[in-house]
């Protein structure tokens, strides 16, 4: 797996909206934010686009993400925001020539498909960090940047995760397990099955997240990921932030605890949880496709 030749002040980056439209009104802020860390702003065709729900055609888009990974002036490349609409990207892109120009790739949620083919078809490692228009535009707070910035600005393994003050990282299932750090989005992965992007968990760390879907709608999705096989394989399991993930107000439902030692427990992979990383602030960044170990003993999870 190679690791993209990290970035360092001055170095050009892109700017890419590959799901949803971006407010107008985080443009500028957006790109200012990504100055102030030191780099030169290319913003893509499609940060500017609307089509619908979409930011742009199809085309555009994909257009937008080979441009930017063919571009040898182009060291870096940012997702400026997530909703929907990567999955549509899937079969436009053009992996051979993004293979062979691995760089900084960057964004969340959504973005989570772009990860995995980019883990997968691609072989380089990608950054599953905070994004511009969604938190940067605004600021973010000490322990999320520290984070971001060790990730994009460093090829130094991150070592043991730290979550902020008073949060604090949990076992779910015992064990030891170490392998390549896949996942993200629990809505993304799940879409993904059945499909020629089906994420790939065998011998790996699986990390899940979620935001805004009722706990019945996260048991359907889990319990899709199990029938296929996807916690039985892995090696191991990290389950980050589950933002707005609670029930429907007046409604009986099983809790995000229940449905996780009902569905993932049985399967006796070890799982950890409670780490702070998805839409959640403060926010941790970790490198998709790196070598992970976690230590259920210890409730501890390593980058190696």
């Amino acid at each position: 797996m190679i690791r993209p030749r990290p970035l360092k002040k001055g170095d050009r980056i892109g700017l890419i909206a590959a799901s949803s439209p971006t407010k107008p009104d985080r443009i500028k802020p957006s790109i200012k934010a990504m100055e102030e860390l030191g780099f030169e702003v290319v913003l893509g065709k499609s940060c500017k686009c609307y089509h619908g729900y979409l930011s742009g055609s199809d085309e555009i888009r994909a257009n937008d993400i080979n441009k930017m990974f063919d571009d040898k002036t182009i060291k870096g490349i940012f997702a400026i925001r997530g909703g929907y609409g990567a999955g549509r990207l899937l079969s436009m892109l053009d992996y051979n020539m993004i293979k062979r120009n691995p760089k900084v790739f960057a964004g969340y949620s959504d973005v989570t498909a772009l990860h995995t083919v980019f883990n997968e078809k691609c072989k380089f490692i990608t950054f599953h960090t905070p994004m511009i228009s969604t938190e940067f535009y605004k600021g973010v707070d000490d322990y999320t940047m520290d984070y971001f910035i060790k990730n994009i600005f460093s090829d130094k393994p991150l070592g043991i995760l730290k979550n902020p003050d008073g949060q604090e990282i949990k076992t779910l299932v015992n064990g030891k397990a170490i392998g390549k750090l896949v996942g993200g989005n629990l809505s993304l992965v799940a879409s993904s099955m059945g499909t020629p992007y089906e994420l790939d968990t065998k011998g790996k760390i699986l990390f899940l997240e979620e935001v805004d879907e009722y706990p019945y709608k996260i048991d359907r999705m889990l319990l899709q990921l199990k029938q296929c096989g996807k916690f039985k394989d892995a090696a191991g399991i990290i389950l980050g932030s589950w933002t707005g993930c609670d029930p429907i107000e007046g409604n009986n439902s099983l809790t995000l605890m229940e449905i996780f030692e009902e569905l993932i427990k049985p399967e006796n992979t070890p799982t950890i949880y409670n780490l702070a990383c998805g839409h959640c602030a403060p926010t941790i960044s970790i490198p998709l496709g790196a070598r992970v170990k976690i230590n259920g003993e210890r409730s501890e999870i390593v980058i190696l």
